[in-house]
């Protein structure tokens, strides 16, 4: 049978070692919940898990700086440039649980700008490890504020906590905004307003 070769093709690839240990560690955890680990639903859930946890906390391996410095284009405009409902998925620090929301983020280029995909790479990034909301949305403003220097950086995430939902007080409709601001967007009313406008506004 002919082999059909294909032009693009995704492959996940694990540090096994690293797998093996985590295996071992989640094994023990459903044991001590009071599971068995060797009955037929749960046989392969460490290594599910121990996968899992590793896309989840991917972003340690990321360099953010280096994300948006490989697309750096001289450019003289220099007016808002914003990328908006970025989904992000992260995990809370605290509990271990996700937390599910979008961020907004704008900046105002001086001399340079970089590659939009970029912006949504540099939040994926940070969302990707173990995290609270309010220093995700500080990281992901001091990130592009120190590599591209421009005139101002603003970021608004907007996400629910499942930390909140599923346990503890257990508000479903709960959520939370953090923001954080730099340069023009901290220092001119307008230029904040402008951008909290068109966040506000829905693209479709």
């Amino acid at each position: 049978m002919e082999e059909i070769i294909t032009n693009y093709k995704r492959e996940d690839i694990y540090n096994q070692e690293k797998i093996a240990e985590l295996m071992v560690h989640y094994r023990e955890i459903l044991r001590l919940l009071g599971e068995d680990p060797e009955r037929e639903g749960l046989i392969k859930t460490p290594e599910r898990v121990a996968k899992a946890m590793s896309f989840i906390t991917k972003g340690y391996a990321q360099d953010p700086i280096a994300i948006l410095q490989s697309a750096m284009f001289k450019e003289e405009y220099q007016q808002m440039v914003l990328v908006k409902d970025i989904e992000l998925f992260s995990v809370c620090e605290h509990h271990m649980l996700p937390f599910i929301g979008k961020a907004h983020v704008a900046y105002i280029p001086n001399g340079y700008i970089t590659g939009l995909s970029k912006i949504a790479r540099v939040v994926e990034c940070f969302a990707r490890r173990l995290q609270v909301q309010e220093r995700l949305t500080v990281q992901i403003r001091d990130c592009i504020q120190q590599a591209l220097d421009p005139i101002g950086v603003a970021v608004v995430i907007e996400a629910s906590h499942m930390c909140m939902q599923m346990r503890g007080v257990e508000k479903l409709g709960s959520a939370t905004t953090t923001s954080a601001f730099t340069g023009v967007f901290l220092k001119d009313t307008r230029t904040r307003e402008e951008f909290l406008t068109l966040i506000s506004n829905k693209y479709r």
